[in-house]
């Protein structure tokens, strides 16, 4: 409850002090974003970057393990065949 009440206060402080007649600090605020936004889309960039290099090698890892899974499958039902077949033949 606390941490809200500050918030809140924090809140109301900052937009008083942009606006007209309190300490007026608006054009500050638009030149600290204007030289911001570059390192904020570099930081961006690179941050999508990694999350798409991290996709591909979940992609690649995915399409490995079935295939080993599909491996396995085809290799049981071979075995499981030569059993029946084996069977039949002794009986």
């Amino acid at each position: 409850m606390t941490a809200l009440l500050i918030g809140i206060v924090l809140l109301a402080v900052s937009v008083g002090m942009c606006l007209p007649g309190g300490f007026n600090w608006w054009n500050d605020v638009l030149a600290f974003l204007r030289g911001s936004l570059p390192v904020i889309a570099l930081l961006v960039g690179i941050v999508a970057v990694l999350v798409g290099i991290a996709d591909i090698r979940d992609k690649k890892e995915a399409e490995k393990e079935e295939k080993e899974e599909k491996e396995e499958a085809s290799a049981e039902k071979k075995n499981d065949v030569g059993k029946a077949a084996g069977s039949e033949k002794t009986e």
